[in-house]
C-alpha cells in the first residue's frame, strides 16, 4: 500500500511506527526482520529538508522503543537495543546499544529473532 520494500517473513509489532508521512519508499526491509513494539524507522527529517532511504538488513532485530533516524543503514544479522537512538550505520552482525546507539559486541549470529551465537565484547570508553 506505501511502496515500502519489506521482505518476506518478517516481524512488525502493531504499535511499531514505519515512515509513511513523505517518503514511504525509502523504508527498505530485508528478509525475516523483527521490529518490535514501539520502534520508530523514519525516512524523513522536515528540520533538515531531508528524504533519505533507511535500511535494515536480513534477520536484524529492532528493539522496544528504538528509534532509527533518516538515512541510516543496519546492517545483516543486527540487533538493536531497546530504547536505542540510531545516528549513524550499523555493520553487519554486531549489538548496538545507547543514545546515541554505539556497538557493544561483534562477531554474533541471528536466526528468527534471536540471537544464536556471539563472539567478541567490544570494550567501551564510559
Amino acid at each position: 500500500m506505501y511502496h515500502m520494500n519489506i521482505g518476506k517473513d518478517c516481524r512488525i509489532a502493531h504499535s511499531a511506527h514505519l515512515d509513511k508521512s513523505v517518503n514511504p519508499r525509502g523504508i527498505h526491509i530485508g528478509d525475516r526482520v523483527w521490529i518490535l513494539r514501539d520502534a520508530m524507522v523514519l525516512a524523513h527529517d522536515n528540520c533538515r529538508s531531508l528524504k533519505v532511504a533507511t535500511y535494515i538488513g536480513n534477520d536484524s532485530i529492532i528493539g522496544v522503543r528504538s528509534i532509527l533516524m533518516p538515512g541510516v543503514r543496519i546492517g545483516s544479522e543486527a540487533v538493536i537495543g531497546s530504547g536505542s537512538v540510531v545516528t549513524k550505520d550499523i555493520p553487519d552482525n554486531c549489538i548496538a546499544v545507547g543514545n546515541p546507539a554505539h556497538i557493544i559486541k561483534t562477531g554474533i549470529k541471528v536466526y528468527n529473532g534471536k540471537i544464536i551465537e556471539s563472539c567478541e565484547t567490544v570494550q567501551t570508553v564510559p
